[in-house]
């Protein structure tokens, strides 16, 4: 132990180590399986790179994002501990190198993406290397129960073959009682130690608030502008408005999202640890791995998909152990959005079964034939020829491969991209001279926001119909832009690849996985109701009901959420006449929004709103067709 905390001193510059670190790394000195339950902030990779830099030889780990494998190479580098990560773009000649240099240059840790991993020449040179420690990142991915599933991470196990003796450790932040058994079965770690951390933050308040207006509910919870805070929403548009609406009420914000190039994803994640602007308004695609010690709030404008990944996002704040917030803004027509993007459509096992046959249909697969076989893959075309619904299909896709009977390649549904380059004003004039441009044009900017700011993907065989227009033509007159410096433009004429694992036999290749693709669909729906409960549910602490669904049974309210924070504030007899006075003085005068009420009165919003709703029940006062309050006649008489 005495070792172990010199090396957290000399490296990390502390004394001492967290709650469950020293279990952690003991057990991996002693040569046994660990699965790490620790909670955003609690420090996993230092479990893992203690105990690698104890012992002679290398510490491969499995991570699933590169920028997390970026940051984390980019870190012990800075403390002069040699490190490498085999991304991807790789030619072969240095991924050839830099295998050599993990066995014969003292490397002490060697980043995969679990992608990666499936290469031959990797697997040959790994059972070459002096491997002292696995480490499996973000293990909850390799679960089918996870909140973030993916298919590649079932075939880490590969490793147990190449390096039967070497520890493995599985470490993640969320996982319920079913992932983690999930978990040792995919792992092969039957006899694996569970070592966790409760996963409750006392120093984090959490929130649910009712908004119909979130815009300005947000600007309510952003009043100190020089707080460090992240702002989640479901899509890479809402990142774009939700900035700009930002920056108009004077507070420094950038929108972060998928579409976005590596180096600009690295340039504004650098400035935003730097505090060189407070606010990130990100898609989930600004995720693990993210370690900012001071934010000081996560605010979600979108009901999340699932608790796990809530808990994780939210835990993002408050790693300093000062008091942090953490926030849902919702009102009821979130709920119906969050059940048609993330329920309706999810593929039953016929979905799956006539997806199946469409795509043997497409390569012209003949019966009992296909396995191993390979096939350059044009998503849109393929939805377009069967006229299939393109999400449900993807899901389907996805379905497939995940029961091993396709796979698809890591780049599946990448469309074509484009950009405009020059201004609105400017384009204008532009179809103003190229008329044979317009259609086009006009189909495009009808259908994606943002593609003045960013590069989007853009689907071209449907934008195609809307400009009622073939795809040879759309292709020549986007080049001739391109050729005129009006866009930015990467055509893909192929989207993915597809590998037939398993030979063409219709029902019968489906039937045996029928049963996991019920239970898959069944598990998402009860994700989405752990959800809506849990936003529902105004009775019992937020914490309580968020420690309860990971297994934990506290007795103790937190006393600092939403939750708790009204029960502590009872709203008794002379509160509501106080109230009714005060909005009853108020209304005499003009008719009143309830916003304006709230800003007037000194009560909590909450009791305010429910005298409000108590007065329109007993028709003391109306609402107008704009929301206004006012007295009712019959009062006024």
């Amino acid at each position: 132990m005495q070792q172990a905390l010199h090396i957290l001193q000399r490296h990390w510059g502390h004394s001492q180590f967290r709650p469950q670190q020293w279990p952690i790394i003991e057990a991996l000195l002693e040569k046994k399986d660990v699965i790490a339950l620790l909670p955003t902030g609690g420090g996993k990779s230092v479990c893992f790179q203690i105990p690698a830099l104890l012992q002679e030889g290398i510490c491969i780990v499995i991570s699933p994002l590169i920028a997390l494998m970026k940051d984390q190479v980019d870190t012990l580098q800075q403390k002069n501990i040699k490190a490498m990560a085999l991304t991807g773009g790789m030619h072969y000649e240095d991924l050839d190198k830099n295998l050599d240099n993990c066995i014969y240059g003292n490397y002490k840790f060697l980043y995969l993406s679990p992608e990666r991993l499936q290469q031959d020449l990797v697997q040959e040179r790994i059972k070459q290397m002096n491997v002292n420690l696995i480490a499996i990142d973000e293990a909850h991915c390799i679960s089918q129960w996870g909140h973030d599933f993916r298919p590649a991470y079932r075939n880490i196990s590969l490793l147990r073959n190449l390096k039967p003796e070497v520890p493995f450790v599985a470490l993640t932040a969320t996982a319920t009682a079913e992932v983690v058994e999930d978990m040792r079965t995919e792992l092969e770690m039957p006899d694996s130690l569970l070592i966790k951390r409760s996963f409750e933050r006392e120093n984090i308040a959490y929130n649910v608030l009712s908004a119909e207006d979130k815009q300005y509910r947000l600007l309510q919870l952003l009043k100190n502008k020089g707080e460090s805070a992240i702002i989640y929403v479901r899509s890479r548009n809402a990142t774009i408005e939700t900035t700009t609406f930002l920056k108009k009420n004077g507070h420094s914000a950038e929108a972060f999202h998928g579409g976005l190039k590596n180096e600009e994803k690295a340039d504004k994640l650098e400035k935003w640890l730097q505090n060189n602007f407070n606010i990130m308004v990100a898609t989930t695609a600004f995720g693990m791995g993210i370690d900012k010690p001071d934010v000081r709030q996560v605010i979600h404008l979108n009901l999340p998909e699932s608790l796990e990944s809530y808990f994780q996002e939210a835990g993002r704040a408050g790693r300093d152990g000062r008091p942090a917030i953490s926030t849902i803004i919702t009102n009821p027509g979130d709920i119906p959005i969050l059940k048609n993007q993330f329920l309706i459509n999810l593929p039953d096992v016929e979905d799956v079964k006539v997806v199946y046959k469409k795509l043997n249909s497409y390569f012209r697969v003949a019966y009992s034939e296909g396995e191993n076989e390979n096939y350059d893959f044009n998503f849109s075309e393929f939805c377009n020829q069967y006229d299939l619904n393109a999400i449900k299909t993807y899901n389907a896709l996805q379905m497939l491969d995940r029961c091993s009977i396709i796979r698809m390649s890591q780049q599946f549904q990448r469309k074509t991209e484009m950009q405009f380059i020059i201004s609105d004003k400017q384009l204008s004039y532009y179809l103003r001279d190229n008329s044979a441009s317009d259609k086009l044009v006009k189909a495009i900017l009808r259908t994606y926001g943002g593609i003045f700011e960013n590069k989007i993907n853009i689907n071209l065989s449907a934008i195609c119909k809307k400009a009622n227009i073939s795809e040879e033509k759309a292709l020549e007159i986007l080049k001739a832009m391109e050729r005129d410096e009006v866009i930015d433009f990467t055509h893909s004429k192929h989207d993915a690849s597809v590998t037939f694992l398993v030979p063409r036999e219709d029902e019968t290749s489906i039937n045996p996985v029928a049963t996991f693709i019920k239970l898959h669909k069944q598990n998402k729906k009860d994700k989405i109701e752990s959800v809506l409960d849990y936003i529902s549910n105004n009775k019992t602490c937020r914490s309580l009901q968020l420690l309860k669904y990971f297994g934990e049974n506290p007795e103790n309210p937190c006393g600092i959420c939403s939750v708790c924070l009204e029960s502590n504030i009872p709203l008794d007899r002379t509160g509501m006449n106080t109230i009714y006075k005060e909005i009853e003085a108020l209304l005499k005068n003009r008719e009143m929004s309830s916003r304006e009420l709230v800003e007037k009165i000194s009560f909590p919003e909450q009791h305010i709103l429910k005298v409000l709703q108590l007065l329109i029940e007993k028709r003391i006062i109306s609402r107008t067709a704009t929301n206004q309050y006012k007295i009712s006649k019959n009062e006024r008489s």
